[in-house]
């Protein structure tokens, strides 16, 4: 069956144990859908689900999105890939598969299903970009040889397969361009700038600044996100691709200044060299957003990270991850 009897739709989320994949799970088990998450756990951890298996409509399923699926659905959300410089340059091959093999067997699954599907792209797609704000019809600087390349072109090359399916197969797509995000469950040691920054604060040591710190970000909270793709997927015109993200940049150096404050921490800041590729500005424009399903963040960066750390001061005071 596709649907239960209640008319409950039947939700797959592929990597759904990671830190954004498990937040969305659990707002879609709390509207009383069928939700089966799926996570090789590759970068992620059964433990940020591990609140949802107490639900009757929740199930968990080990399983890399590179081999088919056959199961009966009525929505995909497609997030699985990892989505930190440390874990997709840990294996850059399987990365690319994921973006590949796992985009092509989550649409063949959609088109036999007719199960309208989301893709969880990113900001990455404009590489390091020459304009700011970015928006939707920039078409971004990317290096196809550079060692960020298996995420940023594995993005862009998921991102052709779902409209290629959509024009060739009529496929119900919904394509998102994700920038910065972070809130609890982020992962310690994923090398993100938030959960970096926040540890190092914590335990006292020293922040470690790539670059001289005047690079920007815009940061979304995990809640505002999250609020973004379900408006996104319950629409019936726009397909994407949409950015969501926060339009208030701020520099990393002043993001580390706001996390000392908050924190109260005897950290210092120091500064290392910035890796290769890495954007000097990122900034989106989400006007398309807006206008088209009524979308904006309202959580603000002070308010995030209050919540942030204190996700982390508990997780880091148990002793482990």
């Amino acid at each position: 069956m596709k649907s239960s009897k209640n008319n409950l739709k039947k939700v797959l989320v592929t990597g759904g144990s990671g830190f954004i994949g498990s937040h969305l799970c659990l707002n879609l088990v709390k509207k009383g859908y069928d939700v089966l998450c799926v996570d090789n756990l590759f970068s992620s951890s059964k433990k940020n689900i591990n609140h949802l298996l107490k639900f009757n409509n929740f199930e968990f399923q080990r399983h890399d999105v590179t081999f088919p699926l056959f199961l009966e659905t009525d929505q995909i959300y497609n997030l699985a890939c990892p989505a930190s410089p440390v874990h997709y340059q840990r294996d850059p091959v399987q990365t690319m598969k994921t973006n590949i093999h796992g985009t092509i067997n989550m649409l063949g699954l959609a088109k036999r299903t007719k199960s309208r599907i989301f893709q969880a792209s990113t900001s990455e797609v404009y590489g390091d970009p020459e304009i700011s704000p970015q928006k939707e019809d920039y078409l971004g600087k990317v290096n196809p040889l550079g060692p960020r390349a298996c995420y940023d072109e594995g993005k862009r090359a998921a991102e052709t397969l779902f409209f290629d399916y959509h024009r060739q197969h009529k496929v119900d797509i919904r394509v998102a361009r994700i920038f910065n995000t972070y809130g609890p469950r982020m992962h310690p040691n994923d090398g993100r700038v938030v959960s970096n920054f926040i540890c190092q604060a914590l335990k006292n040591k020293n922040i470690t600044i790539y670059g001289n710190g005047t690079q920007t970000r815009s940061f979304c909270y995990i809640d505002d996100l999250v609020r973004g793709i379900l408006k996104f997927m319950e629409g019936q015109k726009n397909i994407g691709p949409l950015n969501f993200g926060n339009p208030d940049e701020i520099s990393i150096l002043e993001l580390a200044e706001l996390v000392i404050q908050q924190i109260n921490s005897k950290s210092k800041i120091t500064f290392n060299s910035l890796p290769v590729d890495d954007p000097k500005i990122r900034c989106p424009d989400i006007s398309l957003a807006k206008n088209n399903i009524n979308w904006k963040p309202k959580v603000s960066l002070k308010d995030g990270l209050k919540k942030t750390v204190d996700y982390f001061d508990k997780l880091l005071s148990g002793g482990h991850y």
